[in-house]
């Protein structure tokens, strides 16, 4: 069983950037693919990157491609999510999500096994 904790979110002026952690604990951290997902008011929870586990291989929903990077630190056991040039619209509960390793990304996120708590973002116009 693993454990996802998120941190870094807050309030943030427009044009600004946050770096989000994901730190996982109870399990072995390098068997496992790593997602970032957001759910804004009165939306549906969204994908917005996937890490490989070796942390070589990344891939981004068309909205954060060139703004968001997804990295992760095997030796901290942590994924991070570095966002850049915000707007209001990027305002969301922000979640890291953990998917057995499969070698190709997945947006599907029934497929990601663990999940955690949720770290809010607010950007101001």
């Amino acid at each position: 069983q693993v454990q996802l904790v998120e941190s870094g979110g807050g309030l943030v002026q427009a044009g600004g950037s946050l770096r989000l952690s994901c730190a996982a604990s109870g399990g072995t951290f390098t068997i496992y693919d790593l997602g970032w997902f957001r759910q804004a008011p009165e939306k549906e929870r969204e994908f917005l990157a996937w890490v490989n586990w070796s942390g070589a291989r990344t891939y981004y929903d068309d909205s954060v491609k060139g703004r968001f990077t997804i990295s992760r630190d095997n030796a901290k056991n942590t994924v991070y999510l570095q966002m850049n040039s915000l707007n209001p619209d990027d305002t969301a509960v922000y979640y890291c999500a953990a998917k057995d390793g499969s070698g190709t990304y997945s947006y599907t996120q029934r497929l990601y096994r663990y999940w955690g708590q949720g770290t809010q973002v607010t950007v101001s116009s």
